[in-house]
């Protein structure tokens, strides 16, 4: 399997099947088996690229809270696609790999056919920001602190999983046995350094009306702290669209699986039948 070096930094990848490329970015609590439904039915028809992002083994697992940022990751992600000759790739990111892909598109547009934006927006609200900022920073302490069970105990409950635990036991069972197996220190990093640091959604407007890149927002309409966010995204973004899972929470590309590659795959085919003038 290919591992890109960026900075000294191994990113491991995975890439399946032939085709125009699709590169999948996961969440904080996941990883790239987090986008395994997708890759057995993209995969027929494109080749598509998941990687684990830094902190995430085996990738590397940077030891510095300095090697950890939203810039950094996108510049992760923009050497991915380099590195492995990606370039114009489709974008699919989920919650943390929302952020990296929606700022891919303002930074790399060249990089990017399309971008799909999943599950975007935890921390923007102006009257919940900080408090996302503080319980990231606090379940950082506390992983360093009393360990992964303790961990799990507040963070596997909580009520954007409840639609996952709800829909699909064993799939939720599989998602908390997932995340125990990951870094401690790696985790703590990203919540520090990437999740906490972030800007908001909102701040990033200036850019987001002059970004051309076609873009589909995805999200539950349970997921309350990404709903407004994800509006915001809609009518700010020039081309793009929008649509809401029903009955959904935060995990919806594992909670509603064949919605969820319908939806990107017709993405997909407009964003192509518009490029070739169909």
């Amino acid at each position: 399997m290919p591992e890109v070096l960026i900075d000294g930094i191994k990113l491991y990848c995975e890439s399946t099947g032939e085709g125009v490329p699709i590169v999948f970015a996961h969440e904080f609590a996941g990883d790239l088996t987090s986008w395994e439904l997708q890759v057995r039915f993209f995969s027929r028809k494109y080749r598509v690229v998941t990687y684990n992002a830094r902190g995430f083994p085996p990738s590397s697992v940077p030891e510095n809270l300095s090697d950890y940022s939203q810039d950094i990751a996108t510049n992760d992600l923009a050497g991915i696609i380099k590195s492995l000759d990606l370039a114009p790739a489709y974008i699919v990111g989920t919650s943390m790999g929302a952020y990296t892909a929606v700022h891919l598109g303002l930074r790399y547009p060249q990089l990017a056919r399309s971008i799909v934006v999943v599950s975007c927006g935890y921390g923007s609200e102006p009257e919940g920001g900080k408090g996302f900022q503080n319980e990231c920073l606090k379940l950082a302490d506390l992983l360093e602190t009393r360990g992964i069970e303790e961990f799990l105990k507040v963070y596997a409950p909580g009520p954007s999983r409840a639609e996952l635990k709800r829909k699909d036991p064993r799939g939720f069972s599989e998602f908390v046995q997932k995340l125990r197996t990951q870094s401690i220190k790696g985790l703590a990093n990203t919540l520090r350094g990437v999740q906490a640091a972030r800007p908001s959604v909102y701040d990033l407007k200036e850019g987001l009306e002059k970004m051309e890149t076609p873009t589909l927002i995805l999200a539950g309409d349970t997921d309350g702290p990404c709903l407004m966010p994800s509006i915001f995204l809609k009518q700010t973004i020039p081309n793009s669209a929008l649509a809401f899972f029903p009955s959904s929470g935060h995990m919806v590309n594992l909670e509603e699986p064949i919605l969820f590659r319908n939806l990107v795959q017709d993405f997909i085919t407009q964003v192509d039948c518009v490029k070739r003038d169909c």
